[in-house]
């Protein structure tokens, strides 16, 4: 088995880009990245219900849907780097597919 780097969902010490560079994805540090990803996709979809019931309250003020939209948008990149993490860990399906017979 090749080792990978894997995207963290967390930031590195100065905001930078983390990454996890094991040959085991079972790992405890592997685990913990799961459980975060796991957490931060449920938080979306939380505060996206949240957000569209502002939406339909006619009494929600300017300060607290620019709050919501603020969450969103953190929410959104969570959700992307976690996306770009797990996409980057999926095979290579030109690697996995049997070669084409040639005519």
């Amino acid at each position: 088995m090749s080792e990978e780097l894997r995207l963290l969902p967390w930031p590195g010490p100065n905001g930078q880009r983390a990454y996890l560079s094991t040959e085991d994805p079972t790992g405890f540090l592997s685990r913990l990245a799961d459980d975060l990803e796991t957490a931060q996709l449920n938080t979306g979809a939380d505060v996206l219900a949240h957000a569209l019931q502002m939406l339909d309250d006619p009494r929600a003020s300017s300060g607290e849907l620019r709050y919501a939209v603020r969450r969103l948008g953190e929410c959104l990149s969570d959700a992307l780097r976690v996306a770009e993490s797990r996409g980057g860990r999926l095979p290579d399906p030109e690697e996995d597919s049997p070669a084409e017979a040639s005519a």
